[in-house]
């Protein structure tokens, strides 16, 4: 190789989102570069004029810096081999292009894609999309067809017989026929160079070692090891990544879910999480059983021999379940900032208790977009009914709640500090002077607060959220309720 040390590049077209299956490859190249204590390239493939999405440039790098993925070079902090944007490198492309058609691997082409439509006979050819129609025109009629000012393309020429190899790090030795490659288009009439062709130039020339990318590009995988070898480069390592499927067994879509780093954000999941999950969309650790690693934790123990062939499954609940562990593990201050965020819509202007608030959720929340749910009771007076206060296994129904509640509010109106130590004591006293049992107050504390039995925390710790004012409204409205029913 040009390049003693491992480079790998992560080189999105600035299209739109960024699909689960685009940012595994991102993660995969990051750690296959750390873990050998290389470099990580960031390229702007934007070439597609077509497809080319006005901000999808700032997507690429919003979600390489929340996943962590920070590069080496790339088009905002530079390098030894920039520019690292496409569209900035057209004349390299020519360059190169030019040189292969002085050397008789490339040809221009003056077929109209109307011209190749009509004359498509490929099943007889055995070539494909493209008769060759211009691949043997003389050099004099080339120089008379562009001195005219006629548009053309410049294709490779492909070995008409023989085959192509190449060995890749997770599907090994491939072999295709020549016979079934066809005459790919390599520069555009608009001087823009296509997918493949740029990719190989910008690859050579920007010392990449390993080329990591999905495995519907394998077929394709002999076209550039063919222009390699016209260039006379050496081939980098070729590391094609399985399929992501969903649960159905079917190629991942809209269908199963969200798909995209943003919506599965937007869904609630952390960064981390999602960025844990998509690590093993492909890949196991050997013999460490454990599925909850830090970016740091992978970068040490990242290989390619783990990468398996397989269709990788993307389980929701397997990512449900690792975005519980996460907040689960949160410091306490920034899962606080994570629930103030997302609470404070819900409350608008009431004043709430955050601390108790994420005391309570932190054990209990899947998705951060399940707060809002969670929390409904807290932001919402939802309506009472009677069936709110049975509880037989705790002796409780209407009637008594109402005598147990209109017996708790005057002290609770005379509680002088409204917190959780002095509700606590207070409703421990009112057992012992009282002689109710401790579940019946809880119990008809709890729905007469809440107007529904099951909550994330208890009586009390839904009394220090709400906030004295506040519990004490609810409290009334359910008495006035129960004695009018």
């Amino acid at each position: 190789m040009t390049t003693r040390i491992t480079k790998t590049r992560f080189a999105p077209s600035p299209t739109g989102i960024m699909h689960v299956g685009n940012l595994r490859s991102a993660l995969y190249e990051y750690l296959i570069a750390k873990a050998d204590h290389g470099a990580f390239i960031l390229r702007i493939e934007d070439t597609d004029r077509e497809r080319y999405v006005e901000g999808a440039v700032d997507v690429i790098y919003r979600t390489l810096d929340q996943c962590g993925l920070h590069h080496d070079e790339g088009p905002d902090i530079g390098g030894p081999n920039g520019p690292y944007t496409q569209s900035e490198r057209l004349l390299l492309y020519r360059q190169y292009a030019d040189q292969l058609v002085s050397q008789g691997d490339a040809y221009p082409c003056f077929c109209s894609a109307t011209h190749i439509a009509e004359n498509d006979d490929s099943e007889q050819t055995e070539s494909f999309g493209y008769n060759r129609h211009c691949r043997d025109i003389s050099r004099e009629e080339v120089t008379r067809r562009t001195d005219a000012g006629e548009s053309y393309v410049i294709r490779q020429r492909m070995p008409l017989s023989g085959e192509t190899s190449f060995s890749d790090d997770v599907y090994g030795k491939i072999t295709v026929m020549n016979k079934e490659l066809e005459d790919q288009i390599l520069l555009k009439s608009d001087g823009y160079p296509t997918y493949n062709f740029a990719n190989v130039v910008d690859d050579h020339l920007m010392e990449i070692t390993h080329i990591v990318r999905g495995s519907e590009y394998l077929s394709s995988t002999p076209k550039y090891c063919l222009l390699y070898e016209a260039f006379g480069w050496e081939i980098p390592h070729f590391v094609h990544l399985p399929l992501i499927v969903g649960e159905d067994g079917r190629k991942l879509s809209k269908r199963h879910g969200s798909t995209s780093f943003d919506d599965l954000v937007n869904d609630g999941y952390l960064p981390e999480a999602i960025v844990n999950m998509i690590a093993f969309l492909g890949w196991a650790p050997g013999s460490d059983t454990r599925e909850i690693f830090s970016l740091k934790e992978l970068e040490e123990i990242f290989h390619i021999a783990g990468i398996n062939k397989a269709p990788a499954v993307f389980s929701y609940n397997k990512l449900n379940w690792m975005n519980e562990q996460y907040i689960r593990i949160m410091p306490f201050e920034t899962w606080t900032k994570l629930v103030k965020d997302t609470a404070d819509p819900c409350f608008r202007d009431t004043p709430y208790d955050l601390i108790m608030l994420a005391q309570v959720l932190q054990p209990r929340v899947t998705k951060l977009s399940d707060i809002p749910d969670m929390i409904r009771f807290l932001t919402t007076r939802l309506p009472q009914s009677r069936e709110l206060f049975f509880n037989k296994r705790a002796k409780l129904d209407a009637d008594k709640a109402a005598d147990i509640l209109d017996k708790l509010y005057p002290l609770l109106s005379a509680l002088g500090s409204w917190n959780e130590a002095d509700l606590q004591e207070l409703l421990e006293h009112a057992c012992e002077e009282l002689g109710i049992k401790k579940g019946q107050i809880m119990g008809s504390l709890r729905a007469g607060l809440a107007a529904q039995q099951v909550t994330p925390g208890g009586a009390i710790e839904t009394a220090v959220i709400l906030g004295r004012e506040e519990s004490l409204g609810r409290l009334a409205q359910a008495l006035l309720y129960l004695r009018e029913v």
